[in-house]
């Protein structure tokens, strides 16, 4: 429902907003495949790798909490599109925007400026957003 909602926001020119997250399941399965081998089925961090990497996976379900109560979206999406890096394991995260490339790069809306992301890390964020802790 979510990338329906997005795709059609791509072709009327509009930004995506959290108020569209309603459903996540695109972004889970997203997730499931890309990123909870470190950062855990349930985003916090204890996935089955976190205890081999340099640096420890941080839980994702508290992105809100430790930014002032705002999620974070630009900072997230920049950094599973590459944009901004981060080291594990000795050598950056793995960087997942070549993955998404070709893909529709969506607006999405941010407590600045929008920023454009592919759909699918959008569908990312969007999940992230609905777990943080309250």
């Amino acid at each position: 429902m979510l990338g329906t909602v997005l795709r059609l926001m791509l072709m009327m020119g509009c930004a995506a907003s959290p108020a569209m997250a309603a459903d996540t399941s695109v972004g889970e399965a997203l997730f499931s495949r890309y990123c909870a081998t470190c950062h855990g089925k349930g985003a916090q961090g204890d996935g089955p790798t976190a205890a081999i990497v340099s640096v420890h996976p941080t839980d994702l379900t508290l992105l809100s909490a430790s930014n002032g109560g705002t999620f974070p979206v630009t900072r997230v999406v920049r950094r599973i599109d590459g944009r901004d890096t981060v080291i594990a394991h000795g050598s950056p995260m793995p960087i997942y925007g070549a993955f998404f490339e070709g893909r529709p790069v969506v607006p999405v809306e941010t407590d600045g400026d929008p920023i454009k992301a592919s759909l699918p890390v959008i569908e990312i964020v969007e999940y992230l957003r609905a777990l943080q802790a309250e």
